[in-house]
Protein backbone atom coordinates (compact mmCIF):
# COMPACT_ATOMS: atom_id res chain seq x y z
CA UNK A 1 0.00 0.00 0.00
CA UNK A 2 1.50 3.40 -0.96
CA UNK A 3 2.48 5.90 1.75
CA UNK A 4 -0.25 8.50 1.41
CA UNK A 5 -2.42 10.73 3.55
CA UNK A 6 -6.13 10.88 2.79
CA UNK A 7 -7.74 14.23 3.51
CA UNK A 8 -11.44 14.98 3.27
CA UNK A 9 -12.33 18.65 3.01
CA UNK A 10 -15.60 18.97 4.91
CA UNK A 11 -16.27 22.32 3.23
CA UNK A 12 -16.66 20.65 -0.16
CA UNK A 13 -16.84 16.94 0.58
CA UNK A 14 -13.87 16.30 -1.74
CA UNK A 15 -11.17 13.77 -0.82
CA UNK A 16 -7.49 14.14 -1.63
CA UNK A 17 -4.56 11.71 -1.54
CA UNK A 18 -1.24 13.32 -0.58
CA UNK A 19 2.04 11.37 -0.87
CA UNK A 20 4.14 10.89 2.26
CA UNK A 21 7.94 10.88 1.93
CA UNK A 22 10.42 10.76 4.83
CA UNK A 23 7.58 11.27 7.29
CA UNK A 24 6.44 14.50 5.63
CA UNK A 25 3.92 15.84 3.16
CA UNK A 26 4.89 18.69 0.86
CA UNK A 27 3.17 21.91 1.82
CA UNK A 28 2.59 22.82 -1.84
CA UNK A 29 0.49 19.65 -2.22
CA UNK A 30 -2.09 21.31 0.01
CA UNK A 31 -2.60 23.98 -2.65
CA UNK A 32 -4.85 21.62 -4.61
CA UNK A 33 -7.38 21.72 -1.75
CA UNK A 34 -9.72 24.56 -2.81
CA UNK A 35 -13.30 25.60 -2.31
CA UNK A 36 -13.54 27.02 -5.86
CA UNK A 37 -11.20 27.71 -8.84
CA UNK A 38 -10.44 31.22 -7.60
CA UNK A 39 -9.36 29.97 -4.16
CA UNK A 40 -5.55 30.20 -3.62
CA UNK A 41 -5.57 26.79 -1.95
CA UNK A 42 -4.93 25.52 1.54
CA UNK A 43 -1.78 26.64 3.38
CA UNK A 44 -0.28 25.36 6.64
CA UNK A 45 -0.03 27.98 9.38
CA UNK A 46 3.02 27.40 11.56
CA UNK A 47 4.28 30.42 13.58
CA UNK A 48 7.98 30.05 14.51
CA UNK A 49 8.18 26.89 12.37
CA UNK A 50 7.20 24.65 15.27
CA UNK A 51 6.44 21.71 12.95
CA UNK A 52 7.72 22.68 9.51
CA UNK A 53 10.73 21.06 7.83
CA UNK A 54 12.31 23.69 5.58
CA UNK A 55 15.10 21.52 4.19
CA UNK A 56 16.64 18.08 3.93
CA UNK A 57 20.03 17.77 5.60
CA UNK A 58 22.67 15.13 6.25
CA UNK A 59 24.68 17.11 8.81
CA UNK A 60 23.21 16.84 12.31
CA UNK A 61 20.70 14.45 13.88
CA UNK A 62 18.81 15.27 17.06
CA UNK A 63 16.30 13.13 18.93
CA UNK A 64 15.02 15.48 21.59
CA UNK A 65 12.93 12.87 23.39
CA UNK A 66 15.89 10.53 23.85
CA UNK A 67 18.53 13.23 24.33
CA UNK A 68 20.58 12.25 21.26
CA UNK A 69 22.88 14.55 19.27
CA UNK A 70 25.04 13.23 16.42
CA UNK A 71 27.24 14.93 13.83
CA UNK A 72 27.20 12.93 10.58
CA UNK A 73 26.09 9.90 12.61
CA UNK A 74 28.76 10.14 15.32
CA UNK A 75 27.51 10.58 18.93
CA UNK A 76 28.52 13.92 20.39
CA UNK A 77 30.04 12.35 23.51
CA UNK A 78 32.45 10.24 21.43
CA UNK A 79 33.58 13.25 19.43
CA UNK A 80 34.02 15.40 22.52
CA UNK A 81 36.00 12.64 24.20
CA UNK A 82 38.40 11.72 21.41
CA UNK A 83 38.45 14.34 18.62
CA UNK A 84 39.82 17.85 18.18
CA UNK A 85 37.66 20.73 17.02
CA UNK A 86 39.29 20.95 13.59
CA UNK A 87 38.82 17.19 13.21
CA UNK A 88 35.11 17.62 13.96
CA UNK A 89 34.95 20.64 11.64
CA UNK A 90 36.35 18.44 8.84
CA UNK A 91 33.72 15.80 9.67
CA UNK A 92 30.87 18.29 9.60
CA UNK A 93 31.95 19.77 6.27
CA UNK A 94 33.11 16.63 4.43
CA UNK A 95 30.78 14.05 6.00
CA UNK A 96 33.61 11.71 7.06
CA UNK A 97 36.30 11.72 9.73
CA UNK A 98 39.71 12.62 8.27
CA UNK A 99 42.74 10.39 8.22
CA UNK A 100 46.04 11.86 9.47
CA UNK A 101 47.03 13.28 6.07
CA UNK A 102 43.62 14.82 5.41
CA UNK A 103 43.56 16.45 8.84
CA UNK A 104 47.07 17.85 8.33
CA UNK A 105 46.11 19.38 4.98
CA UNK A 106 42.80 20.70 6.34
CA UNK A 107 44.57 22.28 9.32
CA UNK A 108 47.20 23.89 7.07
CA UNK A 109 44.53 25.20 4.68
CA UNK A 110 42.79 26.91 7.60
CA UNK A 111 45.89 28.08 9.47
CA UNK A 112 47.29 29.98 6.49
CA UNK A 113 44.21 32.23 6.55
CA UNK A 114 44.23 33.26 10.23
CA UNK A 115 45.38 36.84 9.61
CA UNK A 116 42.72 39.47 8.92
CA UNK A 117 43.16 42.39 6.49
CA UNK A 118 44.63 45.48 8.13
CA UNK A 119 41.66 47.46 6.83
CA UNK A 120 39.34 45.36 8.99
CA UNK A 121 41.61 45.79 12.02
CA UNK A 122 41.59 49.57 11.49
CA UNK A 123 37.81 49.69 11.12
CA UNK A 124 37.50 47.70 14.34
CA UNK A 125 39.62 50.29 16.14
CA UNK A 126 37.19 52.96 14.98
CA UNK A 127 34.40 51.47 17.11
CA UNK A 128 33.69 52.64 20.65
CA UNK A 129 35.84 50.96 23.30
CA UNK A 130 32.72 49.97 25.21
CA UNK A 131 31.10 48.39 22.13
CA UNK A 132 29.66 44.96 22.86
CA UNK A 133 32.08 42.33 21.48
CA UNK A 134 29.27 40.61 19.59
CA UNK A 135 28.26 43.81 17.85
CA UNK A 136 31.90 44.33 16.91
CA UNK A 137 32.15 40.74 15.71
CA UNK A 138 29.01 40.92 13.55
CA UNK A 139 30.03 44.15 11.83
CA UNK A 140 33.56 42.96 11.10
CA UNK A 141 32.52 39.58 9.71
CA UNK A 142 30.39 41.50 7.22
CA UNK A 143 33.29 43.87 6.50
CA UNK A 144 35.51 40.91 5.61
CA UNK A 145 33.35 40.23 2.57
CA UNK A 146 34.37 43.53 1.00
CA UNK A 147 37.97 42.29 0.81
CA UNK A 148 37.09 39.14 -1.14
CA UNK A 149 34.83 40.16 -4.04
CA UNK A 150 35.22 36.73 -5.69
CA UNK A 151 33.18 35.31 -2.79
CA UNK A 152 30.04 36.41 -4.64
CA UNK A 153 30.59 33.55 -7.07
CA UNK A 154 28.66 31.14 -4.85
CA UNK A 155 27.96 28.76 -7.73
CA UNK A 156 31.61 27.71 -7.91
CA UNK A 157 32.53 24.93 -5.45
CA UNK A 158 36.23 25.84 -5.29
CA UNK A 159 35.40 29.48 -4.48
CA UNK A 160 32.95 28.45 -1.78
CA UNK A 161 35.56 26.15 -0.24
CA UNK A 162 38.17 28.92 -0.10
CA UNK A 163 35.76 31.23 1.74
CA UNK A 164 35.05 28.45 4.21
CA UNK A 165 38.78 28.17 4.97
CA UNK A 166 38.96 31.94 5.38
CA UNK A 167 35.97 32.27 7.66
CA UNK A 168 36.79 29.32 9.93
CA UNK A 169 40.34 30.68 10.24
CA UNK A 170 39.50 34.34 10.77
CA UNK A 171 36.54 34.27 13.18
CA UNK A 172 38.78 33.55 16.22
CA UNK A 173 41.01 36.46 15.19
CA UNK A 174 38.02 38.79 14.87
CA UNK A 175 36.68 37.58 18.21
CA UNK A 176 40.00 38.06 19.98
CA UNK A 177 40.46 41.53 18.47
CA UNK A 178 36.94 42.48 19.64
CA UNK A 179 37.88 41.36 23.15
CA UNK A 180 41.19 43.25 23.16
CA UNK A 181 39.51 46.38 21.78
CA UNK A 182 36.94 46.22 24.59
CA UNK A 183 39.77 45.94 27.12
CA UNK A 184 41.71 48.81 25.46
CA UNK A 185 44.64 46.44 24.88
CA UNK A 186 46.87 46.15 21.79
CA UNK A 187 45.99 43.40 19.35
CA UNK A 188 47.88 40.13 19.57
CA UNK A 189 48.36 38.59 16.13
CA UNK A 190 47.90 34.88 15.45
CA UNK A 191 50.54 32.28 16.30
CA UNK A 192 50.34 29.63 13.59
CA UNK A 193 52.37 27.17 15.66
CA UNK A 194 49.57 26.80 18.20
CA UNK A 195 46.37 24.75 17.97
CA UNK A 196 43.07 26.35 16.95
CA UNK A 197 41.99 26.80 20.59
CA UNK A 198 45.53 27.56 21.80
CA UNK A 199 46.03 30.31 19.24
CA UNK A 200 42.71 31.86 20.25
CA UNK A 201 43.74 31.88 23.91
CA UNK A 202 47.06 33.46 22.91
CA UNK A 203 45.36 36.27 20.98
CA UNK A 204 43.12 36.91 23.97
CA UNK A 205 45.40 36.69 26.96
CA UNK A 206 49.02 37.04 25.87
CA UNK A 207 50.83 39.84 27.71
CA UNK A 208 54.55 40.53 27.46
CA UNK A 209 55.83 36.96 27.07
CA UNK A 210 57.66 36.13 23.84
CA UNK A 211 55.42 33.14 23.22
CA UNK A 212 52.16 32.28 24.97
CA UNK A 213 51.88 28.72 26.24
CA UNK A 214 48.26 27.78 26.92
CA UNK A 215 47.49 25.49 29.83
CA UNK A 216 46.74 22.15 28.14
CA UNK A 217 43.73 21.44 30.38
CA UNK A 218 42.12 24.81 29.59
CA UNK A 219 43.07 24.52 25.92
CA UNK A 220 41.37 21.12 25.71
CA UNK A 221 38.32 22.38 27.62
CA UNK A 222 37.85 25.20 25.10
CA UNK A 223 38.28 22.73 22.24
CA UNK A 224 35.51 20.55 23.74
CA UNK A 225 33.23 23.56 24.11
CA UNK A 226 33.87 24.38 20.45
CA UNK A 227 32.95 20.81 19.46
CA UNK A 228 29.70 20.94 21.42
CA UNK A 229 28.63 24.17 19.70
CA UNK A 230 29.71 23.36 16.13
CA UNK A 231 26.23 22.63 14.77
CA UNK A 232 22.73 22.07 16.10
CA UNK A 233 20.37 21.44 13.22
CA UNK A 234 17.88 24.11 12.05
CA UNK A 235 17.95 26.56 14.94
CA UNK A 236 17.32 30.30 14.58
CA UNK A 237 20.81 31.28 13.41
CA UNK A 238 21.25 28.28 11.10
CA UNK A 239 17.87 28.91 9.52
CA UNK A 240 18.98 32.52 9.08
CA UNK A 241 22.13 31.30 7.28
CA UNK A 242 20.03 29.25 4.88
CA UNK A 243 17.43 31.97 4.34
CA UNK A 244 19.94 34.76 3.71
CA UNK A 245 22.15 32.42 1.69
CA UNK A 246 19.21 31.42 -0.49
CA UNK A 247 19.41 34.85 -2.14
CA UNK A 248 22.98 33.89 -3.24
CA UNK A 249 24.62 36.62 -1.21
CA UNK A 250 28.28 35.99 -0.38
CA UNK A 251 28.96 33.94 2.78
CA UNK A 252 30.47 36.73 4.89
CA UNK A 253 27.19 38.66 4.88
CA UNK A 254 25.25 35.45 5.54
CA UNK A 255 27.49 34.52 8.48
CA UNK A 256 27.15 38.06 9.86
CA UNK A 257 23.36 37.71 9.65
CA UNK A 258 23.54 34.34 11.43
CA UNK A 259 25.73 35.81 14.16
CA UNK A 260 23.24 38.67 14.52
CA UNK A 261 20.49 36.09 15.11
CA UNK A 262 22.71 34.37 17.66
CA UNK A 263 23.26 37.71 19.42
CA UNK A 264 19.70 37.65 20.74
CA UNK A 265 19.23 36.62 24.40
CA UNK A 266 16.70 33.93 23.45
CA UNK A 267 19.35 32.15 21.35
CA UNK A 268 23.01 32.67 22.19
CA UNK A 269 22.67 34.69 25.38
CA UNK A 270 21.06 32.11 27.62
CA UNK A 271 24.21 31.09 29.51
CA UNK A 272 24.71 34.69 30.61
CA UNK A 273 21.18 34.60 32.04
CA UNK A 274 22.06 31.40 33.94
CA UNK A 275 24.97 33.16 35.67
CA UNK A 276 22.68 36.04 36.62
CA UNK A 277 20.18 33.56 38.09
CA UNK A 278 22.82 31.69 40.10
CA UNK A 279 24.15 34.99 41.49
CA UNK A 280 20.61 35.99 42.42
CA UNK A 281 20.19 32.73 44.35
CA UNK A 282 23.60 33.40 45.98
CA UNK A 283 23.64 30.47 48.43
CA UNK A 284 22.49 26.83 48.39
CA UNK A 285 20.07 27.33 51.26
CA UNK A 286 18.06 29.80 49.15
CA UNK A 287 17.46 27.31 46.32
CA UNK A 288 14.16 25.87 47.71
CA UNK A 289 12.76 29.40 48.01
CA UNK A 290 13.81 30.20 44.43
CA UNK A 291 12.32 26.96 43.08
CA UNK A 292 9.06 27.73 44.87
CA UNK A 293 8.91 31.15 43.19
CA UNK A 294 9.50 29.59 39.78
CA UNK A 295 6.66 27.11 40.35
CA UNK A 296 4.40 30.01 41.35
CA UNK A 297 5.19 31.82 38.10
CA UNK A 298 7.34 34.47 39.80
CA UNK A 299 10.53 33.71 37.89
CA UNK A 300 12.20 31.47 35.32
CA UNK A 301 14.55 28.55 35.73
CA UNK A 302 17.23 29.57 33.24
CA UNK A 303 19.29 26.84 31.55
CA UNK A 304 16.50 24.27 31.86
CA UNK A 305 14.29 23.12 29.02
CA UNK A 306 14.89 23.34 25.30
CA UNK A 307 12.83 23.80 22.17
CA UNK A 308 14.05 20.41 20.89
CA UNK A 309 15.28 18.41 23.90
CA UNK A 310 12.63 16.89 26.15
CA UNK A 311 15.32 14.94 27.92
CA UNK A 312 18.75 15.76 29.37
CA UNK A 313 20.72 17.73 26.77
CA UNK A 314 23.70 15.43 26.01
CA UNK A 315 25.98 18.46 25.72
CA UNK A 316 25.16 19.48 29.31
CA UNK A 317 26.52 16.16 30.66
CA UNK A 318 29.81 16.68 28.84
CA UNK A 319 30.17 20.28 29.99
CA UNK A 320 29.46 19.31 33.59
CA UNK A 321 32.28 16.75 33.45
CA UNK A 322 34.62 19.23 31.75
CA UNK A 323 33.90 21.81 34.45
CA UNK A 324 35.50 19.59 37.09
CA UNK A 325 38.72 19.39 35.02
CA UNK A 326 38.80 23.17 34.53
CA UNK A 327 38.32 23.86 38.24
CA UNK A 328 41.34 21.66 39.04
CA UNK A 329 43.37 24.40 37.30
CA UNK A 330 41.44 27.60 37.97
CA UNK A 331 39.97 26.85 41.36
CA UNK A 332 36.35 26.03 41.99
CA UNK A 333 33.71 28.57 41.09
CA UNK A 334 31.34 29.25 44.03
CA UNK A 335 28.49 29.09 41.52
CA UNK A 336 29.08 25.44 40.65
CA UNK A 337 27.82 24.12 43.99
CA UNK A 338 24.65 26.19 43.62
CA UNK A 339 24.20 24.89 40.05
CA UNK A 340 24.69 21.23 41.01
CA UNK A 341 22.28 21.49 43.93
CA UNK A 342 19.70 23.35 41.84
CA UNK A 343 19.94 20.64 39.18
CA UNK A 344 19.51 17.90 41.80
CA UNK A 345 16.41 19.51 43.32
CA UNK A 346 14.83 20.27 39.95
CA UNK A 347 15.39 16.76 38.60
CA UNK A 348 13.64 15.28 41.65
CA UNK A 349 10.68 17.67 41.54
CA UNK A 350 7.52 16.40 39.86
CA UNK A 351 6.74 19.92 38.59
CA UNK A 352 9.86 20.01 36.40
CA UNK A 353 9.79 16.31 35.53
CA UNK A 354 6.22 16.57 34.25
CA UNK A 355 7.19 19.53 32.06
CA UNK A 356 10.36 17.76 30.84
CA UNK A 357 12.59 20.59 32.01
CA UNK A 358 16.12 19.22 32.03
CA UNK A 359 19.47 21.07 32.01
CA UNK A 360 20.56 22.27 28.58
CA UNK A 361 23.97 23.24 27.21
CA UNK A 362 23.70 26.75 28.66
CA UNK A 363 23.31 25.65 32.27
CA UNK A 364 27.01 24.90 32.84
CA UNK A 365 28.78 26.53 29.86
CA UNK A 366 28.76 30.05 31.30
CA UNK A 367 30.38 28.84 34.52
CA UNK A 368 33.25 27.31 32.54
CA UNK A 369 33.67 30.34 30.28
CA UNK A 370 33.90 32.55 33.35
CA UNK A 371 36.46 30.21 34.93
CA UNK A 372 38.50 30.43 31.72
CA UNK A 373 38.64 34.20 32.17
CA UNK A 374 35.94 35.36 29.76
CA UNK A 375 33.56 38.19 30.67
CA UNK A 376 29.91 37.36 30.13
CA UNK A 377 29.58 39.68 27.12
CA UNK A 378 32.00 37.38 25.25
CA UNK A 379 29.82 34.29 25.64
CA UNK A 380 27.86 34.70 22.39
CA UNK A 381 31.10 35.39 20.51
CA UNK A 382 32.51 32.12 21.87
CA UNK A 383 29.36 30.42 20.58
CA UNK A 384 29.74 31.98 17.11
CA UNK A 385 33.34 30.84 16.55
CA UNK A 386 32.66 27.08 16.36
CA UNK A 387 29.15 27.49 14.95
CA UNK A 388 30.69 29.14 11.87
CA UNK A 389 31.61 25.73 10.39
CA UNK A 390 28.06 24.52 11.00
CA UNK A 391 26.55 27.59 9.35
CA UNK A 392 28.86 27.30 6.35
CA UNK A 393 28.24 23.58 5.90
CA UNK A 394 24.49 24.11 6.00
CA UNK A 395 24.88 26.97 3.51
CA UNK A 396 26.98 24.82 1.18
CA UNK A 397 24.46 21.97 1.45
CA UNK A 398 21.58 24.35 0.71
CA UNK A 399 23.25 25.71 -2.43
CA UNK A 400 23.64 22.20 -3.80
CA UNK A 401 20.06 21.14 -3.03
CA UNK A 402 17.93 21.24 -6.23
CA UNK A 403 14.77 21.63 -4.13
CA UNK A 404 15.93 24.93 -2.64
CA UNK A 405 14.93 28.32 -4.03
CA UNK A 406 15.12 31.80 -2.58
CA UNK A 407 13.31 31.74 0.76
CA UNK A 408 9.91 33.35 0.62
CA UNK A 409 7.43 32.34 3.36
CA UNK A 410 3.73 32.90 2.83
CA UNK A 411 1.54 34.97 5.13
CA UNK A 412 -2.09 35.00 6.13
CA UNK A 413 -3.36 38.50 5.42
CA UNK A 414 -5.85 39.76 8.04
CA UNK A 415 -5.84 43.46 7.15
CA UNK A 416 -8.37 45.64 5.30
CA UNK A 417 -9.87 44.70 1.98
CA UNK A 418 -9.47 47.26 -0.79
CA UNK A 419 -10.12 50.84 0.32
CA UNK A 420 -10.31 54.06 -1.68
CA UNK A 421 -7.90 56.92 -1.05
CA UNK A 422 -9.45 59.87 0.82
CA UNK A 423 -8.08 63.40 0.12
CA UNK A 424 -6.67 65.26 3.12
CA UNK A 425 -9.51 67.83 3.27
CA UNK A 426 -12.13 65.05 3.51
CA UNK A 427 -10.52 62.96 6.23
CA UNK A 428 -12.06 63.08 9.67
Amino acid sequence: MPDTLTITDNRTGKTYELPIADGTIRAVDLRQIKTDPDDFGLMPYDPAYMNTASCKSRVTFIDGDLGILRYRGYPIDQLAEDASFLEVAYLIYHGQLPNAGQLKTWTEDITRHVMIPEGVARSLQGLRHDAHPMGTFVSNVAALGTFYPEAKNVGDAATRRKQIFRLVAKVPTLAAFAYRHRKNLPFVYPDQELSYAGNFLSMLFRKTEIRYKPNPVLERALDILFILHADHEQNCSTSTMRLVGSSHTEPYTAVAASAAALYGPLHGGANEAVLAMLREIATKDRIPEFVKKVKNGEGRLMGFGHRVYKNYDPRARIIKRTADEVFEVTGKSPLIDIAVELERIALEDEYFIKRKLYPNVDFYSGIIYEALGFPSDMFTVLFAIPRTIGWLTQWDEMLQDPDQKIGRPRQIYLGYDERQFVPMDKRE
